[in-house]
């Protein structure tokens, strides 16, 4: 009989080359459960345990931390060892007190700490929006988070404010949106991907994409000077400046 689905095994040697783990010392790493990310943009989360923190030796060790409730992702108590962690969720470890975020780096995603006051809200970036029943709007984020905005009149949908590519600041805990960053010029932005992972600056263009290129943006760096990357790896993260915390 054929297989019916991928395989449930991962091999090091096979891992994304952005997990910050050794490759040759063991044979098979976690593979990260099914959910909103894709295997090479997300952390399982006992990666980040033993490997990242250095709280455990073994996944027996870290069976024991999550068994216990001990981490929680988005104020969540998770514990499933293989659970994906990804850009910007926040990630609250309670025997240390500490509060984490994940973040992009040239070294991949890493755990950035991060105030308290922080771990209470979480940037979603908008992937795809659509009409439901009603005439009702859905937005799909990055995460996985879908959200349904309230429309009083189908035909002249005043409360419609939001685009593909805007980001909201919500609250952890529940569907309230404390912020909304439009993509405009001027705004702060993070690259999330490509050759500039991790760099940061202000949005000066959006160049408009054909039918063989993909719409790009290019953004000032706080030295001066330019650089261009596709639409879909800059994230808006404030207008005056980072509302978040973010690597030096």
């Amino acid at each position: 009989m054929g297989k019916i689905s991928g395989s449930k095994h991962l091999k090091r040697l096979a891992a994304p080359e952005l997990w910050n783990i050794p490759r040759k010392a063991f044979r098979w790493v976690v593979k990260p459960s099914p959910g909103p990310y894709p295997t090479d943009g997300c952390i399982p989360l006992q990666i980040l345990i033993r490997d990242y923190f250095g709280l455990a030796h073994k996944a027996k060790e870290v069976k024991f931390i999550l068994n216990k409730g001990y981490i929680k992702v988005d104020g969540r108590i998770v514990r499933d060892r293989g659970f994906p962690v990804g850009l910007m969720d926040a990630l609250y470890i309670e025997k240390l007190n500490k509060s984490y975020r994940i973040l992009p780096s040239s070294k991949g995603l890493i755990p950035h700490p991060i105030p308290p006051e922080e771990s209470q809200f979480k940037l979603r970036k908008i992937v795809g929006k659509s009409t439901i029943k009603g005439g009702c709007i859905q937005l799909n984020m990055h995460d996985g988070y879908n959200m349904i905005i309230q429309v009083s009149d189908p035909r002249n949908p005043v409360e419609d404010q939001y685009k593909v590519h805007d980001v909201l600041k919500m609250d952890i805990c529940k569907p309230l949106i404390l912020d909304h960053f439009k993509l405009e010029k001027g705004v702060y932005v993070l690259i999330t991907g490509g050759h500039n992972i991790g760099k940061f600056g202000r949005l000066v263009e959006v160049v408009p994409g054909s039918l063989t290129s993909k719409a790009s943006a290019v953004v000032e760096m706080k030295d001066g000077s330019k650089i261009s990357t596709i639409l879909d790896y800059v994230f808006p993260v404030g207008y005056n400046k980072p509302c978040i915390s973010l690597p030096t």
